[in-house]
């Protein structure tokens, strides 16, 4: 996984919408996802394109629809390098915490 790809991927407000609507419901079409989305059926297909090819999301399809799955492990890759940083920059301000107060 590239993780520069998946923030890209997750820097669109329409896709972080799809993403949000999958973490409270595991498994949508398309169509379910594209209600109410602000955008065509057309532009939700486009939108989770791109987040198939940031692995965030899988398309299955069944028959003449397609189920959407959101892909948890690439996500919790993503938040797993956002608390490294975040761990990094907490030792950092806890030294000069230390320094400024010594």
């Amino acid at each position: 996984m590239v993780v520069a790809e998946v923030y890209k991927a997750l820097g669109d407000p329409t896709r972080l919408e799809i993403i949000r609507r999958l973490s409270t419901k595991p498994t949508c079409t398309i169509g379910e996802l594209s209600e109410n989305l602000g955008v065509s059926r057309q532009g939700a297909r486009k939108q989770l394109q791109v987040l198939v090819n940031a692995n965030l999301v899988h398309l299955e399809q069944h028959g003449r629809t397609t189920q959407v799955s959101l892909e948890t492990k690439t996500l919790e890759a993503a938040r797993a390098f956002i608390a490294q940083i975040e761990s990094q920059w907490d030792k950092r301000l806890k030294a000069l915490k230390d320094f400024t107060e010594a």
